[in-house]
C-alpha cells in the first residue's frame, strides 16, 4: 500500500553522512515523522554520539507514530563489540487509527531510501521496544 508520502531531501542526505559517520550528521540516531500536511516523511530529532538507546527510546511519542533509525552498539555471543543500523518502525497501540495507517502505508518510502540498512523492526508498545528481550535478540540474529 503506497500513501504517496515522499521522504524529503534533507533526510536522504543526514542518512548518507549518517551511515559514513560524517558531519554532521555523527551522531547515534534520527527519528522521523510525517509532515503536518501528510505530503512527506522529514527529521523530527537526532541524538548526539553519547545518547543512549533508552534516550532513543524516550524520543518516540507515547501516543503517536515515528520511524527511528539507530546505530546500535553490542556485544556479540563471543565478546566481540560490533554495531549496526536498525530501523524501527514505532506504530503504538494508543496512536490514532489514521496516523497508524498513514505510518503503515508510508513505511516503505523511508525504508527504499536507506539503502544498507538490513534490519527492520516493528513495535507496538514499550515491551517490543525492550532493549535484552526483544532488540537485542532480533539485531544478534543478523551478526
Amino acid at each position: 500500500m503506497s500513501t504517496g508520502v515522499s521522504v524529503t531531501d534533507d533526510v536522504i542526505e543526514a542518512f548518507n553522512n549518517f551511515k559514513l559517520k560524517r558531519e554532521p550528521h555523527k551522531v547515534r540516531y534520527f527519528t522521523y515523522k510525517v509532515s503536518d500536511d501528510k505530503k512527506f516523511i522529514e527529521m523530527d530529532s537526532m541524538g548526539a554520539l553519547d545518547k543512549t538507546y533508552e534516550d532513543f527510546c524516550e524520543a518516540l511519542p507515547d501516543n503517536d507514530c515515528r520511524y527511528g533509525l539507530i546505530d546500535l552498539e553490542f556485544q556479540t555471543d563471543d565478546g566481540r563489540p560490533t554495531s549496526k543500523i536498525v530501523f524501527i518502525a514505532w506504530n503504538p497501540d494508543d496512536a490514532p487509527i489514521r496516523s497508524k495507517m498513514l505510518y503503515s502505508g508510508s513505511k516503505e518510502a523511508l525504508k527504499r531510501v536507506l539503502v544498507g540498512v538490513g534490519i527492520h523492526l516493528n513495535a507496538t508498545d514499550s515491551s517490543e521496544l525492550d532493549y535484552e528481550t526483544s532488540i537485542l535478540p532480533a539485531v544478534k540474529k543478523f551478526t
